[in-house]
């Protein structure tokens, strides 16, 4: 096995020579023949365990296990105690979902401060039959069927071409040692019910079966690749990037078909689960939004506007007339001029003797109205961003200069009429906005 684990290795990740590695060891079969496999490789790297304090004493011999093989091999080993009860209780996950989370953003931690370059872990074929199984009985698209990926950004999974049997013997023919997750043999989590009392008839009808499904499963990948290769290159002529926010034409979309097919390939990847929300919005009146956990779609005249969510209250900042400006959303200045010039979207020149200091840098909201520059009577903020066609997001960030109550400036795009600058004017204050 260490031959054709070296022949892997060298064919489908030759990046991992000469890279520092974390392995991640559970005490278990896999990660231990792993990290055998490793050692014979002479790679250069360390153990990291995770005692998810679960199983209580049978808990912490695994992590004096893994500590003793780490002294063996005389390598570096991290071991990181978690309440993963709690934290599952605390973020409404499961067990599983849990111990998942609080594992690789550990992992990611120890990358980061440790300075290693790659995560290895044990997963193999069997554990890739069933999460094939796993998401063919919850429902999945293509992607679900692929099986775990070789390498995801800087984890990578060196035995996935190597099934359980294999994995085993090999532990057996050198005599290495490991332990016995006892959860393993209980059939009340999915994962144990399909590995205990599905998989084992599947290959009792085909002997083969394995070995077929992993050609099956690489044509499958191959496929996906496909499929994200022409969804990517749909994305680049249809996602356009403004600034913090992506448009999208609707019309270009409906001509996409399947439609639903293509707004699923397209949209998946931002979070969205509701398709039929999806497909209405692209129908519905200008300001509906349909949401994710991450991301919104809103409908904004002709076009869908994909923007990340952003969690944050209202927002306001003192201006004061003698002290610097700092630490404000955006870049402004004050300057008192003794002349007055043409002004324009990022510059105005105000009368500072209406002004009522601190001046007030804050987020619009629902009621606001102002008197546009060179025009008589007021007008509400909501019908003249409606004229300027500004979309939701760019209505959110919109930024108000205020006096007291009164709306100064709608910054970058309007001044307001009472501060104007005229013939009574003694002092005239310049405020610039600068990119």
């Amino acid at each position: 096995m260490v031959q054709k684990f070296k022949e892997h290795v060298a064919a489908a990740m030759p990046f991992l020579n000469g890279k520092k590695l974390l392995l991640a060891c559970s005490g278990g079969l896999d990660s231990v023949v792993l990290a055998h496999l490793c050692k014979a490789l002479k790679f250069d790297f360390a153990l990291a365990h995770c005692n998810f304090s679960l199983r209580g004493t049978e808990s912490d011999g695994d992590e004096d296990f893994v500590r003793e093989l780490a002294s063996t091999f005389e390598i570096d080993v991290y071991v990181k105690q978690f309440d993963t009860e709690q934290y599952a209780e605390e973020q409404r996950l499961s067990v599983q979902m849990a111990a998942r989370e609080l594992r690789y953003k550990w992992f990611d931690e120890l990358l980061q401060s440790k300075r290693y370059d790659y995560v290895l872990t044990a997963h193999h074929a069997d554990d890739s039959l069933e999460t094939f199984l796993i998401n063919l009985s919850r429902g999945t698209g293509i992607e679900g069927l692929s099986g775990i990926p070789q390498v995801n950004g800087n984890v990578v999974r060196p035995l996935l071409p190597f099934s359980r049997n294999e994995i085993i013997e090999y532990a057996k023919s050198e005599s290495i040692q490991w332990r016995e997750d006892s959860s393993n043999a209980s059939v009340k989590y999915l994962r144990n019910k399909i590995r205990h009392e599905i998989v084992p008839g599947i290959k009792e009808l085909n002997p083969t079966f394995l070995q077929n499904f992993q050609h099956t499963q690489h044509h499958l990948r191959q496929i996906n690749d496909l499929v994200n290769n022409h969804l990517n290159e749909l994305k680049s002529k249809l996602f356009q990037q403004r600034k913090d926010k992506v448009q999208i034409k609707i019309a270009e979309l409906q001509k996409l078909q399947p439609l639903d097919a293509y707004l699923y390939g397209l949209f998946n990847g931002y979070g969205f689960s509701e398709w039929s929300d999806v497909k209405d919005l692209l129908a519905a009146e200008s300001g509906k939004q349909v949401f994710s956990k991450t991301h919104r779609l809103i409908k904004d005249r002709q076009s869908l506007i994909l923007a990340k969510i952003e969690r944050k209250e209202s927002e306001a900042f003192e201006i004061h007339s003698d002290k610097a400006i700092d630490e404000l959303p955006i870049k402004i200045s004050l300057e008192d001029v003794e002349t007055f010039e043409k002004q324009g979207q990022n510059v105005v020149f105000l009368d500072k003797e209406k002004l009522n200091f601190p001046l007030v840098l804050r987020n619009w909201k629902k009621g606001d109205y102002f008197y546009p520059f060179g025009m008589k009577g007021k007008k509400k903020l909501s019908k003249f961003f409606k004229d300027e066609k500004m979309d939701l997001i760019s209505k959110e960030k919109q930024w108000l200069l205020c006096s007291g109550d009164d709306i100064v400036w709608i910054v970058g795009r309007r001044a307001d009429e009472r501060f104007k600058v005229d013939g009574s004017t003694m002092k005239i204050l310049k405020i610039t906005q600068f990119p």
